[in-house]
């Protein structure tokens, strides 16, 4: 009777166990869900624009009409505003260099004042509201009414989605998104495509990584003299000293964007560079038909070396002086 009992209890454990065991890996299979839930969830502020750049023909006195799609990613209701806005490089005296802008106008952004959206109403107006709930999609219709008399060459400006927002994180901060769509326009007239290539540089600079090392690298200048938007490219190529190629810029790098009256700087590096080593770099900038380059050799030495060699010098000159000295003292004696 004894036995008998016993096994019972220990069937009834045995059974307690195993259920204990499957509610444990139940709820880490609803802790890893719930995880995976939680990383993969939306933020509530989320946008997106469709296309992102726009190539356009324009004649004097004419209508263009076009859209764009807005796209909620988000998890909540997002309300914004479209607007147009110069696409324009602009003077930073902080950095002395052109920063990409959006507010000041030249004669490449006279285009700004020809854009209208259409609203809800069907009317178009410069800046119109609208609603997007999550994961849908809004088509924002726009034209463009250019005037009787326009100026020949390019028209860029920038089609932003701006959300409105009424809500603000925990420190205070509006969660806002601005994504736009880059209008090429070019109007009907006389295209130059000029350019000035300048201030072309080869260096090396010293890393500020785990370890202090030069990295050759190569920097110029490219103006754009014309009236339309063209593309700039550099090409930095470092060979050995008998004919070895070791770097070579990629050919599928992108090429920069330069639109008229602005002047952007055009660089590349050779980011493997080794610890030592004797090399010839030659840096060579194209653009609007015309290419500039320069060739330089370049030395690599770290500085312990560096150092090591300029003290080991300094030893060699400084026993040279003194063994020209007792020669000279020998021979004086001897003449005596």
């Amino acid at each position: 009777m004894r036995k008998f009992v016993s096994r019972i209890l220990c069937l009834v454990c045995m059974l307690s166990l195993g259920f204990l065991w499957l509610g444990g890996v139940a709820m880490a299979e609803d802790g890893e869900e719930a995880a995976e839930d939680e990383s993969t969830a939306k933020p509530a502020t989320s946008i997106s624009i469709s296309p992102v750049s726009k190539i356009l023909q324009l004649d004097a006195n004419s209508v263009y009409e076009d859209s764009f799609k807005i796209t909620n990613n988000g998890s909540s209701q997002l309300k914004f505003e479209v607007h147009a806005s110069p696409y324009s490089y602009v003077f930073s005296e902080e950095t002395n260099d052109y920063q990409l802008g959006f507010s000041q106008e030249n004669n490449y952004t006279q285009i700004v004042r020809w854009i209208t959206f259409k609203d809800k109403n069907g009317d178009y107006v410069a800046n119109p509201y609208f609603v997007v709930g999550p994961d849908e999609t809004v088509v924002v219709e726009y034209r463009i009414s250019t005037p009787a008399s326009i100026p020949a060459g390019g028209q860029y400006a920038v089609l932003f989605a701006h959300t409105i927002s009424e809500d603000t994180t925990s420190g205070g901060v509006k969660t806002e998104a601005s994504p736009g769509m880059v209008v090429y326009g070019r109007a009907n007239g006389e295209t130059i495509v000029t350019g000035e290539i300048s201030s072309l540089t080869i260096n090396q600079s010293i890393s500020d990584g785990e370890t202090t090392k030069g990295i050759i690298n190569a920097a110029s200048k490219v103006k754009n003299t014309g009236n339309v938007d063209f593309m700039a490219s550099g090409t930095l190529k470092v060979e050995g000293i008998f004919g070895r190629s070791y770097y070579e810029t990629p050919a599928n790098r992108g090429k920069a964007s330069i639109i008229p009256e602005a002047e952007l700087a055009v660089s590349d590096q050779w980011d493997d560079t080794p610890y030592f080593g004797l090399f010839k770099a030659t840096w060579t900038v194209g653009a609007a038909g015309e290419s500039e380059s320069i060739s330089q050799i370049i030395l690599i030495l770290p500085a312990p070396i560096l150092v090591t060699m300029i003290l080991l010098l300094t030893i060699v000159i400084i026993w040279i002086t003194i063994m020209l000295r007792r020669r000279k003292e020998r021979r004086s004696r001897f003449m005596v």
